[in-house]
């Protein structure tokens, strides 16, 4: 257990390197301990990929591969997350796996950002994003409880013991926003309208709705939120869900959630698009979105989406493991919780 001062403050700023490596042993000693009783198994997929992720504001360290005899040169990234390996697991028949995996994003540099962690990745076949969000809270409890000794983290008044509070994306932004975001039915016309209904700022003429949307969410959703007991933002609108399956009863949302404590975001998840068709449409999308940015374009994942069709339903989530750290032994910065943290 991290020690603590009488008032119940972590005093990690005093811990040497020593005290922060054990205590992430022990946080990756109770991941595996919970989950492997609840039969997820662990995996290992490769770090070196010939296709990362490609969200348009995430950026992959690129790697190429020159064989040593001779030979055309490969493109290899390091990945920026296992997800696309282990939907391929999950289609030859694995039903529960987790793995805590070293990822890389170049460029993130920040309190809450490093350009190399640790990622907590699971999936769950026959299972959607409900059943994810209740295996997740019972474990971030469990992991509360052996770092701990309860579900109180050190040095805030945060409480991590489960159930969480759910909170649709469409009340978060009624409620901190002002905006009818169902009713702007995601396109950046009607939510350019609704914001400046809203008195808030209704963006530039080219701006996407993406742009406009996060631009609401990082004013009025995003800071408070988590803050005392963790929170799931849950259903998010249907033009975010690059990877996640639409809401069947009402499709201009999808099964997607995130979640935050402390204010910090914890994890994002979904219930698993299966579709390869359409999972083709839109990585197809991002990548004329990462154009437009000026971005690197990567290469579409054929191997994933030849494997989707084979693919029970799934739920999965990407768990933040340095973040949970950080609340689990009251650090500030990630940085407090590395051994060798990335210069800012």
């Amino acid at each position: 257990m991290v020690a603590q001062d009488g008032a119940g403050a972590s005093i990690l700023a005093a811990m040497d390197r020593r005290e922060a490596a054990r205590a992430r042993v022990r946080l990756g000693g109770e991941v595996r301990r919970f989950l492997e009783a609840r039969g997820y198994e662990e995996v290992e997929t490769p770090c070196l990929v010939p296709a990362p992720g490609m969200e348009p504001h995430i950026s992959a360290f690129a790697t190429p591969f020159r064989p040593e005899g001779g030979g055309p040169e490969r493109a290899l990234w390091l990945h920026t997350s296992p997800e696309y390996a282990m939907k391929r697991l999950l289609a030859a028949g694995f039903p529960r796996i987790f793995q805590l995996a070293r990822v890389f994003r170049n460029g993130e540099v920040s309190p809450h950002h490093n350009p190399e962690f640790t990622m907590l990745e699971l999936y769950r076949a026959g299972a959607g994003y409900r059943e994810i969000m209740a295996d997740l809270e019972e474990l971030l409890g469990s992991c509360a409880r052996a770092l701990c000794g309860g579900g109180a983290a050190p040095g805030r008044a945060l409480d991590l013991t489960p159930p969480y509070r759910r909170l649709t994306v469409a009340e978060a932004f009624r409620d901190r926003a002002g905006v009818d975001l169902g009713a702007c039915q995601g396109r950046v016309d009607r939510l350019r309208q609704a914001a400046a209904a809203a008195g808030l700022d209704p963006g530039r003429p080219a701006d996407t709705y993406d742009d406009l949307f996060f631009r609401i969410f990082l004013e009025r959703i995003e800071p408070g939120l988590g803050e005392g007991a963790p929170v799931y933002l849950t259903d998010w609108p249907a033009p975010m869900a690059a990877l996640a399956r639409l809401r069947p009863d009402d499709p201009r949302w999808a099964e997607r959630f995130e979640l935050y404590a402390g204010g910090l975001e914890l994890a994002n998840g979904f219930s698993e698009l299966t579709d390869a068709v359409e999972q083709r449409r839109r990585l197809l999308a991002e990548q004329e979105e990462r154009r437009r940015l000026g971005r690197p374009v990567h290469p579409v994942d054929e191997d994933f989406l030849a494997a989707l069709p084979r693919m029970p339903p799934s739920g999965g989530v990407a768990v933040g493991l340095d973040r949970v750290l950080m609340l689990l032994t009251g650090a500030a910065t990630i940085g407090e919780v590395l051994l060798f943290p990335a210069a800012p």
